[in-house]
This record gives structure tokens, sequence and C-alpha cells, in this order.
């Protein structure tokens, strides 16, 4: 009989870090919808400033077409155990909404940060089968 040192598996980089998708498709990021905003900008802006502290996703497409822009702040995996779940920001077509977002996510995000208060400005449910289909 082998002896075998048990070893608890290395923790992913990622789940000790929020995750923030943000969505880029037909309507978001669109200066069709969204006219006045410049989409690549603000997306550049929010991954510059979160990479160091958040996973960043992007996505054609979370179906929310009516809220552009939308971005989805997930809880890290310390924050889903404090009770954090997914926040769905919608109409984020302001560059002081994108300062706001990185600042909250800087300080821990879902479960371990109270949002700025300008942020529920931006809270939106989306229906279960969209959220399902992120989460899944």
């Amino acid at each position: 009989m082998s002896k075998r040192t048990r070893t608890t598996p290395a923790k992913s980089a990622d789940a000790a870090r929020c995750t923030v998708t943000i969505c880029r498709g037909c309507c978001c990021g669109s200066s069709a919808k969204v006219p006045h905003l410049d989409h690549e900008a603000q997306f550049a802006g929010l991954r510059t400033s979160l990479e160091s502290v958040a996973r960043i996703r992007r996505t054609d497409c979370l179906d929310a077409c009516e809220r552009a822009n939308v971005i989805v702040v997930q809880p890290s995996a310390e924050g889903r155990r404090a009770g954090g779940r997914p926040v769905w920001l919608g109409q984020v077509n302001d560059p002081d909404a994108a300062a706001d977002i990185t600042a909250w996510v800087d300080n821990g995000g879902p479960g371990l940060a109270e949002p700025p208060g300008v942020i529920d400005l931006y809270l939106f449910q989306p229906s279960r089968r969209v959220r399902h289909e992120l989460e899944g």
C-alpha cells in the first residue's frame, strides 16, 4: 500500500477575483443604440482599471438589449461565500458610472463591499433564463 500525500488543489487566481462581463453585442457597444459614448474607450478603460483586481470578459450579447450598455459584476469566491450574487447593471453609458463600478470592484465587489449609491440607478434583474445562461 502506497502512502500518498494528500494535497489540496491550488486555488485559482480567478476564483479570488470578481468577474466583470461587459456586453458588446448588437446593441451594447453600438453607436446606433447609444450614439454619445465611445464604446471601445469605455471597454478599454474598464479593462485597464480592473485587470489587476478582476477577470474581465467581453461577450456578444447578454440578451438585455433594451438596457444597453449592460455590465454584470459576479462576486469572487469569497464574495459569494459572504452572500454576494451577480449584479446586473444596465444603461451604463456614462464615464462616471464606469469609475464607480471600478471603485466598487476594487474594494471587493458583491458580498464584500457596499456599492456606491449611484449604482442603484443602473441595477436591474434580467429574466431567469438570461441569468442562468451567464452563470451556467
